[in-house]
């Protein structure tokens, strides 16, 4: 990978960490306020579930860019964690924090599924 696609790479992913740091909006929503409808409560309960559901997704993205970064600056980046082969190009600029090929990924994700599957029969 050239200097050039690098440092493409490392705007996009910091760009990309810094939408995800300002999520205050979702931490708003987190308050808990007092009502008497039962309708009220039921909805803000409902909104508050969602807004957790979307932090714990941001952080998770937040965290996954971190590592991105983290690569790029000890030379990993573009590199499976998995297999050590070079991720495709068309992934990257997909998905610019993955630390997977395609074919790990979905080895990954069968890994994570499976065990609840197991546990399920």
């Amino acid at each position: 990978m050239t200097k050039t696609e690098l440092n493409t790479f490392r705007r996009v992913l910091n760009h990309r960490q810094l939408g995800l740091g300002n999520r205050n909006s979702i931490r708003e929503a987190l308050a808990i306020g007092t009502s008497s409808d039962e309708l009220d409560r039921t909805q803000a309960a409902s909104d508050r579930d969602y807004a957790m559901s979307s932090l714990e997704r941001s952080s998770d993205r937040l965290r996954e860019v971190r590592s991105a970064l983290r690569r790029i600056e000890s030379g990993a980046f573009g590199v499976c964690s998995g297999c050590e082969e070079n991720i495709n190009p068309k992934r990257l600029a997909a998905i610019p924090w993955a630390p997977f090929c395609i074919a790990c990924q979905e080895a990954a994700d069968r890994e994570q599924t499976e065990p609840s599957l197991v546990m399920a029969a």
